[in-house]
Parts: structure tokens; C-alpha cells; sequence
């Protein structure tokens, strides 16, 4: 098997920011494995939070052994190895096994939806993500997002409240909040908790600092919405540390090592009493369609990221009337559409 690799760059439609920073682009490496005569494409994105760069995933990808995938089914077995190789670099891990799974299910000829036997006719409503700005630009992106029945809002830059209220004065849809870490005073997280609760809000998304466990317990006591972990759990071993932490995770398969842990993720989450928010970086649409796969399983969706870009390379899983839209196409469902 053939594995090749090339760097991307995500353009943004718009500047995104967050309560850690703002960026126009997302550095990505985009992977391929061939074999037999069929093609399995994988990604990489690489925000900045997660530490990784296109030299280090470019370099992670000079160590793996190619004879790994004589037998590409040998899925479990292949990804440990991977896994292995150094700690870390989640998102190359990610972009190998999604490409993985690509290529198995183009040679069942099946969906990977429909290997794990799910229900492809069930289609969650993901939320589209308004970045931090200012409220002319807040009301202009909520605007926009007319076919969205549910908005992710960016808060934790002190100017919550305003933002907010730039949303509301446009519209009564369902707000899903997420302050990226950005509270660090546990009494004003639940005085903005408390408020955001009569804005029909439905979830807060990471609140506090991912190191600040007793706080976060302390909030979880006291809130009187759903806390959904992201920051506080990359993968598999992280669930049983947010034990009475939050109510759910944010499983995302750069953070993750890709699909196959996500799955597996899932399955501890509903054994652990936690839900399940399906999200995304910036990305193009081979790794949106690959988290995808799993939509039927999530409580929630948020898999808007390749929207957010302005040079997709891919057609793959869509979004009608804000809801995904699983395609039959086999592996990870995604055609390429454009030249490298």
C-alpha cells in the first residue's frame, strides 16, 4: 500500500475567533492510501490549541512503516501500532485512520454508517458556529445563518452578554454556547450560566479551564444547563476523569486519533451516563463526512467546518435545511473535486 501525503492550507471565509485567539487560516496535511487500485483519502487540520504544524506531521508520517497495511482490515491492530509510534500528533493519527476507513469501506463497496449498522434516514440538525466579533458583525453572521435552526455562539472575551443580546435581537433560534475555557472565575461562570439560561440557551460548552477540576465540580453542582466537555477530553482516557464534571463531550476526531476511537468513545460515553456532541475544526469536507458516519449515535451535532472554508477539496456529506445529510457512497462517502 501507497501512502502519500501533501500540505494544505484552510482559507476561512471569515477571520474565526475564539476566546484564545483569532485566525483567517488552518494549517492541514492531506493524506492518501492506495492499494489494489483504490484510493482512500484522509486529513489532518491542526488548529493552534492542539500543537501540531505540517513539519511535525509530515515528520510523524516519515516514521510509520507502510508494510502495516498489507491487510488494511486489520483496522484495531494497525491504528495501535500507529498509535505507538510517539505520543501526541492526534491529528496525522486521524488523518491515517480516516483514510483507513475509507479504503476498507470502498472495498466492501459499503458506507461506513451502514458497517456499523446505523440508521442513515436519522439526520441531526448541527448547529453553525458564530465566531467572537464585534455585535454589527454578530448580527450580520446570525443573518446569514437563516437555514440553521441551531447556533453555536463563541463566548469568553468579556463581552458575553453584548454578544448575546446581538443574537437575540435577530432571532429566537436555539443557542448552544461555547467559552472555550474562557471563564476563570467559577461565581461569574454561573451568574453568565443563570443568564444565558433565560436566552433559550441549551448547553454550555467547556466553561471553565480544562486543570480547573474543582471548580468545575463546584459549577456542575450549581448549573442549571447541560456542560459539555471539549478541552477537558481529547480521547478514550480522559472520560473517567470528568467523572461529575460535565454532562457530555465534545468528541472530535483530531483529538481523538479518528474514527475508530471515536466510536469506541461513544460507547463509554452512554456507559459512563454522559451524552454526545459530534463536532469539528476547520476542515474540509473528507473529515466532516468521516465524523459523519457516526452523526446517528450523537445527542448533538456540530460538523459545520467545512462551511466555514472557502477551498473544500471534497464533496461528500451535505448540509440541507441545517441538518446532515448522510450520501450511500462507500467509505467515508467523499469524491474529490479538485485538483492539489
Amino acid at each position: 500500500m501507497k501512502l502519500r501525503h501533501y500540505p494544505y492550507t484552510l482559507e476561512l471565509k471569515r477571520p474565526f475567533t475564539i476566546a484564545s485567539g483569532s485566525r483567517t487560516a488552518t494549517p492541514a496535511v492531506m493524506v492518501e492510501l492506495e492499494h489494489e487500485g483504490i484510493v482512500g483519502y484522509g486529513e489532518a487540520s491542526m488548529p493552534p490549541y492542539l500543537g501540531e504544524t505540517i513539519e511535525t506531521a509530515v515528520s510523524f508520517l516519515s516514521r510509520v512503516n507502510t508494510t502495516l497495511f498489507e491487510d488494511p482490515f486489520r483496522i484495531e491492530e494497525i491504528l495501535a501500532e500507529i498509535d505507538r509510534i510517539v505520543p501526541g500528533n492526534t491529528c496525522i493519527k486521524a488523518a491515517i485512520d480516516i483514510a483507513l476507513h475509507d479504503w476498507t469501506g470502498k472495498k466492501l463497496g459499503l458506507p461506513w454508517h451502514r458497517i456499523w449498522g446505523l440508521d442513515s434516514s436519522v439526520s441531526l440538525a448541527t448547529s453553525f458556529t458564530i465566531g467572537i466579533d464585534t455585535p454589527e458583525m454578530i448580527s450580520k453572521k446570525t443573518a446569514e445563518a437563516d437555514e440553521f435552526e441551531i447556533l453555536k455562539v463563541k463566548l469568553g472575551s468579556g463581552r458575553d452578554r453584548e454578544i448575546v443580546e446581538a443574537v437575540r435581537d435577530i432571532t429566537r433560534k436555539t443557542i448552544r454556547v461555547d467559552a472555550n475555557q474562557g471563564w476563570t472565575d467559577r461565581r461569574h461562570a454561573l451568574e453568565t450560566i443563570e443568564w444565558l439560561a433565560g436566552k433559550n440557551v441549551e448547553l454550555v460548552e467547556q466553561p471553565m479551564p480544562k486543570d480547573r477540576l474543582e471548580d468545575m465540580r463546584w459549577l456542575h453542582e450549581r448549573s442549571p444547563l447541560p456542560l459539555v466537555a471539549d478541552e477537558s477530553v481529547y480521547r478514550l482516557a480522559d472520560i473517567a476523569a470528568i467523572k461529575g464534571l460535565f454532562d457530555g463531550v465534545n468528541i472530535k476526531l483530531m483529538k481523538c486519533t479518528g474514527m475508530h476511537e471515536a466510536h469506541t468513545m461513544i460507547t463509554a460515553c452512554r456507559a459512563s451516563g454522559l451524552k454526545v456532541m459530534l463536532g469539528c475544526m476547520t476542515e474540509t469536507s473528507c473529515a466532516i463526512s468521516a465524523a459523519a458516519q457516526l452523526s446517528p449515535l450523537a445527542d448533538w451535532v456540530d460538523l459545520d467546518g467545512a462551511l466555514l472554508i472557502c477551498n473544500d477539496l471534497f464533496t461528500g456529506a451535505e448540509i440541507h435545511k441545517g441538518r446532515i445529510i448522510l450520501n450511500s457512497l462507500p467509505g467515508i462517502g467523499v469524491t474529490l473535486k479538485s485538483p492539489k
